[in-house]
């Protein structure tokens, strides 16, 4: 073979396997493993920011009352229905009094006992009284005549004895009348807590309202504190909003609300921030408000649904960010910054959120910096990027004539 063309043939399988190698190359540094991820940056700018907290709630009745018997009985009547307007002392349902009338009238005759008993003892002590007031002016006059050697020593001692047995007679007199007068005092305080028992036995309505549940029926026995009626007033429906703990930043009462029922989806009603409970729930992780409408809307219904819109104070000249392009390192939040072309972890404090995903910072980068918001796969200090308008490509699709 010409050794010319052997040369030639050998230069032209280096050339291929340079070419194959390079192509290799190429495919393993822009499509394969070691290829640039592929990143979409957004810079910091510093602008005014209204922030604002999204929540869902319930509509509620701030204002209720549970209806039921304070001892256990039977229910006797209901006397109004679920919907029912009703005035304060109205009566809504009675229990069964059983022998509570029976027991009245028992101690209706013991108080006439106890009072003839009293009587009796006010006079006995009178009588006592009298016969004291006799043997102590006897005592006296006999003393006189003893003085005078009238009569003997043994007279006076008699008339001496016989004072002292009318001064105990009467102190015996006296504490009988005091024992009648408690007798019949007591048996006055147990009609009067049995007329108290008597008057539970009816259920009144405490306030103004409308009932909102009946959960017994005549007939039904009941324990003690269980429902009979539930009334609510109607002019104290708020909602109960709860909102997510993290970004919960800033709720405060007095905060201006904006209001959508599930019932009316097209209108929004007005509201504020009627108080911020101090209990939060540890299971949702989330923090509870209370609402109230400026203006009360009509056809509203408790166990509503309801989503608000909270408005946060504006802040003016704050640099902010995309919530996208907040990420977490351990337990730090921060954000990829581009330096020299180069990915850098920055920490940073966040201040509040707005409902269009933008971010308050408050330290940790400034405005004119930019920071990565999309990235093709998870970074790091020494990953290879490639900046990108869009991680997804759109294809226009064309109407052929």
């Amino acid at each position: 073979m010409n050794p010319s063309r052997q040369l030639k043939r050998k230069a032209m399988l280096v050339a291929m396997a340079l070419l194959v190698m390079g192509g290799m190359a190429f495919v393993v540094l822009h499509s394969g493993p070691l290829a640039p991820i592929k990143v979409v940056l957004a810079q910091v700018k510093e602008g005014s920011f209204e922030p604002a907290l999204f929540g869902i709630g319930t509509v509620e009745a701030r204002r209720s009352w549970i209806i039921g018997p304070t001892v256990a009985g039977r229910v006797l009547s209901v006397k109004v229905d679920v919907g029912d307007v009703v005035k304060a002392g109205q009566l809504l349902a009675e229990m069964d009094p059983v022998d509570i009338d029976q027991r009245l009238a028992s101690l209706d005759a013991s108080i006439e006992r106890a009072k003839s008993a009293h009587l009796a003892a006010l006079a006995q002590q009178t009588d006592a009284n009298a016969r004291r007031e006799l043997a102590l002016s006897t005592m006296r006059r006999n003393q006189e005549l003893a003085n005078q050697n009238f009569i003997s020593s043994s007279a006076l001692e008699t008339r001496t004895q016989e004072k002292a047995s009318a001064d105990a007679a009467l102190e015996s007199a006296r504490a009988n009348a005091i024992g009648a007068g408690q007798d019949l005092n007591r048996a006055k305080a147990d009609r009067a807590a049995l007329l108290q028992q008597r008057a539970n036995v009816r259920l009144i309505a405490p306030a103004d309202g409308v009932v909102s549940a009946r959960d017994a029926e005549a007939g039904s026995t009941v324990v003690a504190g269980q429902s009979v009626l539930r009334l609510i007033d109607p002019a104290s429906l708020w909602i109960k909003l709860r909102v997510d703990q993290g970004r919960s930043s800033g709720l405060a009462q007095g905060l201006k609300a904006r209001i959508v029922l599930r019932s009316q989806p097209q209108v929004a009603f007005s509201g504020s921030v009627a108080r911020v409970e101090l209990l939060s729930d540890s299971v949702t992780e989330e923090r509870i408000a209370q609402l109230s409408f400026d203006k009360f809307p009509v056809g509203i219904s408790v166990g509503e649904m309801a989503e608000a819109t909270i408005q946060l104070p504006s802040i003016s000249k704050t640099p902010l960010v995309p919530s996208a392009s907040i990420q977490r390192q351990g337990a730090a939040a921060g954000v990829w910054r581009m330096e020299s072309g180069k990915p850098t972890f920055a920490a940073v404090r966040i201040g509040s959120t707005s409902l269009d995903g933008q971010v308050q910072i408050l330290e940790g980068v400034k405005a004119g910096d930019e920071v990565v918001v999309y990235s093709q796969k998870a970074l790091s200090s020494d990953s290879r990027v490639q900046v990108v308008d869009s991680l997804v490509k759109t294809v226009a699709v064309g109407t052929a004539q």
